[in-house]
């Protein structure tokens, strides 16, 4: 195989010492480099072992998926079981708070536990039969970014995504909070100091779970979710059975205080009493709408995956909270310094002998263990919606990347460290992380819900009345809480939600008008190259191997390519005699849906190589092309490269760059290095690559 002469100096004379005359082969003198460690040019370099820290990350996410599996999207989605373990637990787990949050609100007034446990329950399932809706009308993907961007617009949208995503990282840091709190019910108090560095560490192992992937995450945590189903079944039915003889007492008692209270506060204080715990127990319905955030890992078909999904968590959701409220009512406890309700329930109900005392410990355990599970959710469904206004330009681009794993590795890392950091600042009170939760959470909701009350049917049909009451009914009861829990609650850490949910809207519409400015400058370019003169007719021959070749990287048609081909001709005139396009089509999670958007893909990436390859005809060189689908663009690139180099042995590689005037230190975070990252490889590989600048002011 030949190598390319270097035409940068004309031929030396004789070295000093005589050893090499004019015109001897380059490669005799760079092949003595090889005694000081440096590779020739040209050369193939040394495979090198991974590293520990490779390795390691390796065998904790495993190996990488492989996109030519035509059973890919089988394989990796969840069955109705698997999607309620994985996403149902949010909204099951948070019967371990939401109840007992709504008892601290009632005070002394237990006698409205009946009606309360009543309207939660019907809460429960209005609004899920809402989400229901929700998810038939966006089939591919209905989750509160989503319904608010379609049915209220962009600004809608991006509050709603905002919101959602900290909901998210509250999601996994009250859970695994809650978590503590009921494993350290029964420990003693001194150990109480290990809470939130035990926590901590809980989080730090769920992100490096869900590195692995969904599926396989789900499979590990089942075990858990089933274990804390039967233990709260028996918990509650034999809770319950245990109070029958005493049961038309707590009757009569529930009876006379209902009739006291209605002569001490009056049917307006009642009810305002009733609307303060009925909201402040909200954190009890939170959740609800992961079914349909994450409907796009739902096994086909999808729609009904989901509606199976979303009446088993509301089922199980509605029974455990309303239930819960029932047993502190028949058991005629109250709140104990150092033990959640639940704890305590558990001990009246077991008593304190041996057999009883285990059986406190496996309903903890299990319910903490529960809670971790929920924090799947947030883990699962928050880097989807970070993915969706990645892809939509309202974050990063980078966070709609798919590893090899085929997970949204960045928005799930981005997640695990947000709820670490929640974690710390916070010190893991879940008193006060419910109130931050929960008003995110409503936001959310009533923005999905107003969306909905707007939605005109694509075909023109009315919506049935009976839909729009629902719906109508959802929104009045999640606006209601939202606006008593901000009222009630400001100070208590309200305002650090609002405060937090603010900053982030802002960040991102800078970084979207950031996008739409370079945007724009790059339209600029693509309408002044777009009246090029072409003659398809000039080079119909195809490339000859033996000369010189230009290889140019592109991504989507336009004026970056087409700058970065008439660039590589004008800096190197008349060296180059053939010119072959390589281009990756990137999988990330605006592609990966299903294998008709991965052959769509494919066929966009082919189209752009047969309008490239028209570009360089009609300039008269004859081209090649050649592409490839991953999910990493530098890994692939860089391989595409190395195969097209051995079929072009004189080959030079040209990509072109965005690059600014005035570098900012957010330019990276916002824009792909993936030129640099390629080039850099490519020279350890041996060959060249020369990166063609296009310049925005």
């Amino acid at each position: 195989m030949s190598r390319p002469k270097v035409r940068s100096r004309p031929p030396q004379s004789a070295d000093p010492e005589g050893s090499l005359s004019a015109g001897a082969s380059a490669e005799v003198l760079l092949a003595r480099t090889t005694a000081d460690g440096v590779v020739p040019v040209g050369a193939p370099p040394p495979e090198s072992a991974p590293t520990f820290a490779r390795r390691f990350l390796r065998r904790l996410i495993g190996a990488p998926r492989d996109l030519a599996d035509k059973a890919i999207f089988h394989t990796l989605s969840l069955i109705p079981f698997l999607a309620w373990v994985g996403l149902g637990a949010d909204g099951l787990s948070s019967s371990a708070y939401g109840p007992e949050e709504a008892f601290r609100a009632l005070g002394g007034h237990t006698y409205l536990l009946p009606v309360l446990a009543l309207a939660m329950a019907g809460t429960v399932f209005v609004i899920a039969s809402v989400y229901t809706r929700i998810i038939a009308a966006f089939p591919a993907g209905g989750g509160g970014y989503v319904v608010a961007t379609k049915l209220l617009g962009q600004k809608a949208g991006v509050v709603s995504g905002c919101a959602l995503l900290v909901d998210y990282v509250m999601t996994i840091t009250i859970s695994i909070a809650a978590a503590g709190d009921a494993l350290f019910s029964f420990l003693p108090p001194a150990w109480s100091t290990f809470k939130v560095p035990v926590e901590f560490a809980i989080i730090v192992g769920m992100t490096a779970l869900n590195l692995r992937g969904v599926r396989e995450s789900v499979l590990a945590l089942t075990p858990v979710f089933l274990l804390f189903l039967v233990m709260h079944a028996v918990l509650l039915a034999g809770g319950l059975a245990g109070q029958a003889e005493h049961l038309p007492q707590v009757a009569r008692s529930t009876a006379g205080g209902f009739e006291a209270g209605f002569a001490a506060l009056g049917a307006l204080g009642m009810l305002k009493l009733f609307v303060h715990a009925y909201s402040l127990g909200g954190g009890t319905f939170t959740g609800i709408e992961a079914v349909s955030n994450g409907l796009p890992i739902l096994r086909e078909p999808r729609v009904e995956t989901a509606r199976r999904t979303m009446a088993l968590m509301a089922s199980s959701l509605a029974i455990t909270a309303g239930g819960l409220l029932l047993l502190y009512l028949a058991q005629g406890i109250g709140v104990e310094t150092g033990k959640t309700m639940n704890a305590v329930a558990a001990e009246r109900f077991a008593g304190n002998g041996i057999f009883g005392r285990a059986f406190v410990i496996v309903t903890l355990l299990s319910e903490g263990a529960l809670l971790v599970v929920a924090a799947q959710a947030g883990i699962v469904a928050g880097p989807r919606v970070m993915a969706n206004m990645a892809v939509d330009s309202w974050l990063p681009r980078r966070l709609a990347a798919l590893s090899d794993r085929l997970t949204t590795q960045n928005g799930i890392v981005l997640m695990g460290t947000a709820s670490c950091a929640a974690l710390v600042l916070t010190h893991g009170d879940v008193h006060h992380l419910v109130v931050m939760y929960s008003i995110n959470v409503f936001l959310t909701f009533s923005l999905s819900m107003f969306g909905m009350l707007r939605r005109r049917p694509a075909d023109g049909t009315a919506v049935p009345r009976r839909e729009r009451l629902l719906v109508a009914t959802g929104f009045v009861l999640c606006a209601t809480i939202l606006v008593v829990t901000v009222a009630q609650k400001f100070t208590e850490g309200g305002w650090i939600t609002l405060a937090v949910t603010g900053a982030f809207i802002a960040f991102a519409f800078v970084v979207r008008t950031h996008y739409n400015t370079v945007t724009a400058k790059i339209a600029a370019l693509d309408k002044s190259l777009s009246g090029i003169p072409l003659d398809t007719a000039k080079a119909q021959a195809e490339p000859d191997p033996a000369k010189a070749t230009a290889v140019v990287m592109v991504s989507a048609y336009g004026g970056l390519g087409i700058h970065t081909v008439l660039n590589v001709f004008k800096a190197f005139p008349g060296y180059f005699h053939n010119i072959v396009f390589v281009s990756v089509g990137v999988v990330d999670s605006g592609e990966f849906k299903g294998e008709e958007e991965l052959a769509a893909l494919r066929g966009r990436t082919e189209d752009t190589l047969r309008r490239y390859r028209e570009l360089a005809r009609g300039l008269g060189v004859p081209a090649a092309s050649f592409s490839s689908i991953g999910t990493d663009a530098v890994e692939e690139a860089e391989s595409l490269c190395i195969d097209v180099a051995r079929r072009f042995p004189r080959a030079t590689f040209f990509a072109g760059q965005v690059i600014f005037q005035r570098e900012r230190w957010y330019d990276r975070l916002l824009h792909n290095q993936t030129a640099y990252a390629v080039q850099k490889r490519l020279q350890w590989q041996g060959r060249t690559m020369v990166i063609l600048p296009v310049r925005v002011r």
